[in-house]
C-alpha cells in the first residue's frame, strides 16, 4: 500500500480594512520584508531572480512567487522550491483576508512551532497595521 506523506500544516489568518490588491502589493514587495517581518528579515537586497535576505542566521536566499491573478504570494527557498512561506489574500466583504501557511517538517517539536506561530502571529498584524494605515492615507 502506498502512502503519501506530509508535514504539518499550519495556518493564520488575519482581516485587514484595505482592499485586496492593496494588501498583495505590500506582501509581494520583498524590499518591504523588514518593515512587516523584522524577526525573519532584517534586510533585503536583489539578486538576480532571487532575493537575498539577512536573518539572524546570516543571509538566506529567496524565490518570491506572486500571482495577482490568484492573490498569492509564496517565499520559497531559492534552492528549494517547494518549501517556505505560502500566502494568500482574498476578498473579505469590503476588505481583504490575509491567510498564511507554514509547513514543519517531522521531529519540529511543539514548542518551536507554537514559538514561530506566534510570530506570524505579529507579523500579521504587522501586514494590517501598514496597509490599513496606507488605505486611511489614500481614502
Amino acid at each position: 500500500m502506498h502512502t503519501t506523506k506530509t508535514d504539518r500544516a499550519e495556518t493564520r489568518s488575519i482581516s485587514i480594512a484595505a482592499p485586496p490588491a492593496a494588501v498583495l502589493a505590500l506582501v509581494a514587495d520583498p524590499q518591504r520584508l523588514p518593515e512587516w517581518a523584522p524577526a525573519f528579515a532584517r534586510g533585503v537586497q536583489p539578486d538576480g531572480d532571487h532575493w537575498l535576505i539577512d536573518t539572524r542566521e546570516g543571509q538566506a536566499r529567496i524565490t518570491v512567487r506572486v500571482s495577482p491573478e490568484h492573490g498569492t504570494v509564496d517565499l520559497l527557498g531559492a534552492t528549494d522550491p517547494t518549501r517556505g512561506a505560502f500566502s494568500r489574500v482574498v476578498h473579505n466583504h469590503d476588505g481583504s483576508e490575509y491567510l498564511f501557511t507554514l509547513f514543519f517538517p517531522d521531529g519540529t517539536t511543539e514548542t518551536a512551532i507554537a514559538q514561530q506561530m506566534a510570530t506570524v502571529e505579529d507579523e500579521l498584524e504587522a501586514v494590517r497595521a501598514l496597509c490599513e494605515a496606507e488605505a486611511g492615507r489614500t481614502s
